[in-house]
């Protein structure tokens, strides 16, 4: 049976101390290494051997990855990371505290950044140092042409296509895929996966560290739900 393992990267640094992370390429928490040894544990007694690998170009995501597929004696598979897998971008939001964020914007403003498909967060300005055109990762664009913030129809404007064009063919070839990338690009991916509404994508969260299975049919994704 050929499989779609979806994964969000285990317990990130800042995921632990509740704070915005969007493309800041913070790594793994104690807690979020052993949730990937987990996660490629329970691949393994569910039997679901990946024969590819696609992830994000964020250390949390590539970390895990290599964690699991070392749990499975896969890490000589093919592997192919991407920008267009990363996380949603926070824009001005990035590295700051949630809490901190609700008592000055109120909950139902941060609701919207964080759940909503269509709510942009505040921009993130180009002489920030958080700012992606600085880093050499994304120097394809140019200097000034890396988002400053996503909503997430943007994020899905980027995974989508990428899903479509890349990750399909191998699958409708009959090739196991695991994905290893984050909340909201999962989520995006989930949304048409699932056939999901706005509203319903509202409550949707994907948890740290488990693996999302589906079994892949010549008519298209079936659900199997978490290991």
């Amino acid at each position: 049976m050929t499989s779609l393992v979806l994964l969000r990267h285990g317990e990130s640094v800042w995921n632990r101390e509740n704070r915005f992370t969007g493309w800041t390429d913070v790594d793994l928490s104690e807690t979020g290494k052993v949730q990937a040894h987990q996660a490629g544990k329970r691949l393994k007694e569910a039997g679901v051997m990946p024969e590819r690998l696609f992830t994000s170009y964020l250390k949390r995501a590539i970390n895990t990855a290599w964690i699991v597929l070392n749990e499975l004696d896969l890490l000589w598979i093919p592997q192919e990371a991407t920008w267009m897998l990363n996380e949603r971008h926070y824009g001005a939001l990035q590295g700051l505290n949630k809490s901190h964020i609700i008592q000055e914007f109120g909950q139902h403003q941060v609701d919207l950044w964080r759940r909503s498909v269509d709510e942009m967060p505040p921009l993130l300005d180009p002489t920030d140092e958080r700012y992606p055109g600085h880093e050499a990762r994304y120097v394809v664009w140019g200097p000034q042409a890396c988002p400053r913030a996503e909503d997430l129809k943007m994020t899905a404007d980027r995974v989508i296509p990428f899903f479509n064009e890349q990750i399909a063919p191998c699958l409708n070839s009959r090739e196991s895929i695991l994905i290893v990338a984050h909340g909201n690009s999962l989520r995006a991916l989930v949304q048409v996966l699932d056939r999901l509404t706005p509203e319903q994508m509202m409550d949707l969260d994907i948890p740290t560290g488990v693996p999302l299975v589906y079994n892949w049919t010549h008519t298209g994704p079936v659900r199997k739900g978490y290991l």
